[in-house]
């Protein structure tokens, strides 16, 4: 994405401070925030076989130290969705199909939505901390959590209304019935992942992956036990899939603001700002642009979850192309 598409996203003080330490990009950095410094030996030439192996190590090292946990929190955060309709499925089939609807269609239309418009903060991000203003950091995650609670706000009657909705695409009823109810009670969630999203691409680009991984690490484990607790030594089934899942949610974006409000993340958190009121339809035009490329690919299998809903016996139907999808929604992750 160009830096073009991003002027109007700051006022004349941010890009006259922006654009005297713009510079900075092309000189070593001594702030304390970076990761990775350039020094001569990044740009000596490659000198022979045994010397390319060499430095494709040390940079392979370099890339999975930050590659290796985003991956993880990935696969963590997403097994929650996984884990529920594992259990679902020991809960019966309409239940199974129920989450399956929910989770792949519903949650997936907002999931893909809301991603794509927090993404917009990795280039506005990474060029502020290159930039050498680290304080811009915040008022941008905060901008962001402004234009995506509202979006969570729109996006919310779909959960209110899917039983018609889906209904009216041609689900069978029993399915729609169930997953209408169940939707209704995961609108936690989606607030949980309008502020979420903002919180990972701040942290990406400061380069503190590790929290994020130890904190969907964490939820991860007490998602497993507390899911099996209430859906089936407890049986309580949907309503204690969606207790579950909506609190291993919260708990990840609690865990997350404590961990950047502890004073961990330096000049990039400094406190709520007005600022983040400040050029708000450049940035939604930005989110909104970033929104399309992801939706595109999330929508996608989203529709295929749908298209097995006009199947013969629709319950199963549903149900095996959840789990295939399931898997391949994990590689994609």
């Amino acid at each position: 994405m160009e830096n073009r598409n991003t002027q109007p996203l700051l006022s004349p003080s941010e890009d006259n401070r922006t654009s005297e330490s713009y510079q900075q990009i092309l000189r070593p950095s001594t702030s304390s925030f970076s990761s990775f410094t350039a020094d001569p030996d990044d740009i000596t030439p490659v000198a022979g076989v045994r010397d390319f192996f060499k430095k494709f190590g040390v940079e392979s090292r370099k890339l999975w130290y930050l590659a290796g946990p985003a991956i993880f929190t990935s696969i963590c955060q997403y097994s929650l969705g996984a884990i529920t309709q594992v259990f679902a499925g020991h809960v019966g089939t309409i239940e199974l199909a129920a989450v399956s609807i929910e989770n792949s269609v519903i949650a997936g239309f907002s999931f893909g939505l809301l991603l794509g418009m927090g993404s917009a903060l990795e280039t506005l991000c990474g060029q502020a901390f290159g930039a050498g203003q680290p304080d811009m950091l915040g008022i941008y995650m905060q901008r962001s959590w402004v234009i995506l609670i509202c979006t969570a706000f729109v996006v919310m009657f779909i959960y209110i209304f899917a039983t018609p909705l889906l209904l009216l695409i041609g689900q069978t009823e029993a399915i729609s019935e169930a997953a209408g109810t169940f939707a209704v009670w995961m609108i936690p969630q989606l607030y949980a992942y309008a502020i979420n999203f903002p919180i990972a691409k701040f942290l990406q680009s400061q380069s503190k992956i590790m929290a994020m991984a130890w904190i969907a690490a964490v939820a991860l484990v007490f998602h497993t036990l507390f899911s099996w607790l209430l859906m089936l030594k407890l049986g309580w089934g949907l309503v204690g899939a969606a207790i579950v899942l909506n609190a291993s949610w919260v708990l990840i974006v609690i865990a997350q603001l404590v961990y950047i409000w502890s004073g961990t993340c330096g000049r990039a958190w400094t406190g709520f700002s007005w600022k983040a009121f400040q050029n708000l339809w450049g940035f939604v035009r930005l989110s909104l642009a970033s929104a399309v490329m992801l939706c595109l690919e999330v929508w996608y299998f989203m529709a295929l979850i749908l298209f097995a809903g006009y199947l013969k016996n629709a319950e199963v139907s549903v149900d095996a192309l959840s789990v295939w999808y399931g898997s391949i929604l994990q590689s994609f992750h």
